[in-house]
């Protein structure tokens, strides 16, 4: 299957962040984010995350605008769920794909029982080892709201796309003041530690919303850039 385009990458965090005392959570958040490829507005993404009774649910729609539309015309919908406990959000399934009928589409269900991944794509499935805290690329957006970030100065962390299992460090710096659509904010820069023939990534946490993501930028390692900028926000507490 092909992968999602870079502007919904997303992070994961595992057991080495060290969770921070349990954090309330909303019982739901909207987010809408403009995405840009190489400074061209090209896509829209709007998410919704839910919670009650020791559950949450999060559905995330990307959908193309402008010439972006004429080239792919379907939204991209990716969906996590799971439970919600101390360490925060524990996924139990993870979904993406471009329509009902998507041959492409991905799925992970995630054995925390026995400690075993199932991954299917492309026509095919993988079992692999399910590492503690593990992640999927929609899920961790959200997770950033259960740690303690302190004086850490690098986070390590698997992730799943539905695809494969990777495994990331970045490094951390606060006190970063940057502009967005929402205004200025002091922020938590994530800055992705890579290998040669990687793709660039950084993230800006803000605290004083959450610690959701309010802006990414991913660079490919062919010299595209994608950016992803929070516009909006609602939070039912």
């Amino acid at each position: 299957m092909k992968r999602y385009p870079a502007f919904v990458v997303l992070l994961a965090m595992t057991v080495a962040l060290h969770a921070a005392p349990r954090t309330p959570v909303p019982a739901s958040i909207v987010l809408t984010h403009s995405v840009h490829r190489n400074g061209l507005h090209v896509a829209t993404v709007n998410e919704r995350f839910e919670s009650g009774e020791g559950r949450y649910r999060i559905v995330s729609e990307s959908t193309p605008v402008g010439l972006a539309a004429l080239i792919q015309p379907r939204s991209a919908v990716l969906t996590s769920a799971g439970r919600i406990t101390d360490a925060g959000l524990q996924p139990e399934r993870f979904e993406g794909a471009r329509g009902a009928n998507d041959p492409r589409r991905v799925s992970a269900e995630f054995d925390w029982g026995a400690a075993r991944l199932e991954l299917a794509h492309d026509g095919k499935n993988d079992t692999l080892k399910l590492p503690m805290g593990t992640q999927d690329r929609l899920s961790i957006m959200y997770q950033f709201m259960f740690y303690g970030y302190g004086a850490r100065s690098e986070l390590a962390f698997p992730m799943t796309n539905g695809r494969k299992l990777d495994h990331y460090r970045y490094a951390v710096s606060r006190d970063v003041e940057i502009d967005t659509p929402l205004g200025r904010m002091t922020t938590i820069h994530l800055v992705k530690q890579r290998e040669s023939g990687d793709s660039e990534t950084e993230i800006w946490l803000a605290p004083e919303h959450r610690h959701l993501p309010v802006k990414m930028l991913i660079v490919e390692s062919d010299g595209v850039r994608y950016e992803q900028t929070l516009t909006h926000i609602e939070v039912q507490p």
